[in-house]
């Protein structure tokens, strides 16, 4: 089944790929240093902001950043790796590394607010999106305090895109793995990897599929909500790898959008005559309340899909939060003093522990939520007339 599946599963990868460089390109967030210049008896020390911290490892941005040395002082020093920025202006394509802007900060104040954006060639970066430059100002805001200056395409791989090549790859060596030692010993028990997979791919079947959908119907949908439910558990856990870049894929606006899309179109794709004729015209319904209820039936259509997308990324971004802001506990006290630091510290690192082994649970039940929900929406749109 898993090699037969395999096609169905890459043009579903491929389609997600696809869209999800073009929306979460447009979607990315803030992505600011987490500290600002204060002085302090003559000299100057930082001061850490926590939600500048926060914001900036939950956000998209154009690169991947691992670790800070010395987080919150005048020494610190980040890891990363800059990701390739690919733009379109008049002049055409453009391509360099985004080393390039994050090298050179500037600072500049926002309606009282201290911000930064960074500048390569005739391009400035601000709040990870990208402009052209405005003459000898570089950087114009309206009154408003938004940016004015004039926008590029941006077509470039930022971090969670990179997180879904890498949950991609993951997904296809597993099944692959898996297909072929079926197809090697077909008899035999299951071994290894693929003992692990095959009571979760039997769950997905027996437990979501078949009772939402129906027996008949099911194994059609079957590889589609297979791949669902493994990419984005996938790619919830790669989420809760310490130092691998701190990847918040299903925390991304544009990533579960484009899902939720996914959904709205195979919903509507594969709905039968009763299943359109009980939203624009529902039977033994007075005229009057049809005037009412149709409106309704029309808007739960696109709300359906867009619930699953808040869902998932709410869940998801919570979780992070919640796992930063006891990080961010212990550099707030560290600041008061080391004793404070120290003490706040191995409180902080208890809960995250603690707050880690509820996330890896909650990495499964949103994957497992949305391929349940996901498959009741297919249940409702094939579901025939009852007589």
């Amino acid at each position: 089944m898993l090699k037969n599946n395999l096609t169905t599963n890459l043009l579903f990868i491929l389609f997600t790929l696809v869209s999800g460089i073009a929306y979460a390109s447009a979607d990315n967030s803030a992505h600011e240093e987490s500290s600002e210049t204060v002085e302090n008896h003559g000299e100057h020390k930082k001061k850490f902001n926590a939600g500048e911290f926060i914001i900036h490892h939950i956000s998209d941005a154009h690169e991947i950043h691992f670790f800070t040395l010395n987080e919150g002082t005048e020494t610190e020093k980040h890891y990363s790796i800059s990701l390739p920025v690919i733009i379109k202006d008049e002049n055409g394509f453009k391509m360099f590394s985004a080393s390039n802007f994050y090298h050179s900060k500037k600072d500049i104040e926002v309606k009282g607010s201290h911000k930064h954006y960074y500048i390569h060639e005739d391009f400035v970066m601000f709040e990870e999106k990208i402009y052209k430059t405005a003459g000898e100002a570089v950087i114009v805001f309206n009154e408003e305090g938004k940016i004015a200056n004039e926008s590029v395409l941006d077509l470039s791989p930022t971090k969670s895109i990179v997180g879904m090549f890498i949950t991609i790859i993951i997904l296809l060596l597993v099944f692959v793995s898996a297909a072929k030692k079926y197809k090697e010993n077909p008899n035999s028990a299951p071994k290894g990897m693929q003992g692990l997979l095959e009571p979760m791919i039997l769950f997905i079947r027996d437990e979501v599929a078949i009772p939402s959908i129906g027996k008949e119907k099911a194994n059609k949908f079957v590889p589609f909500l297979l791949t669902t439910f493994f990419f984005i558990w996938i790619a919830n856990i790669l989420g809760l790898v310490p130092f691998l870049g701190g990847f918040n894929i299903m925390g991304t606006l544009g990533v579960t959008m484009v899902l939720a899309t996914v959904i709205l179109i195979m919903t509507s794709m594969n709905g039968k005559s009763h299943y359109w004729s009980h939203i624009f015209w529902p039977a033994g319904v007075p005229l009057p309340i049809k005037v009412i209820l149709v409106p309704i039936e029309v808007i739960s259509i696109f709300m359906k899909p867009l619930v699953l997308m808040i869902r998932l990324t709410a869940n998801i971004t919570a979780g992070h939060i919640i796992i930063l802001a006891f990080t961010c506990l212990i550099f707030i006290f560290g600041q008061q003093g080391a004793g404070a630091g120290y003490g706040v510290g191995v409180g902080s690192v208890l809960f995250m522990v603690f707050m880690y082994f509820i996330e890896l649970l909650v990495a499964f039940l949103q994957a497992y939520v949305f391929t349940l929900l996901s498959a009741m929406y297919f249940g409702m749109a094939l579901e025939e007339p009852h007589h």
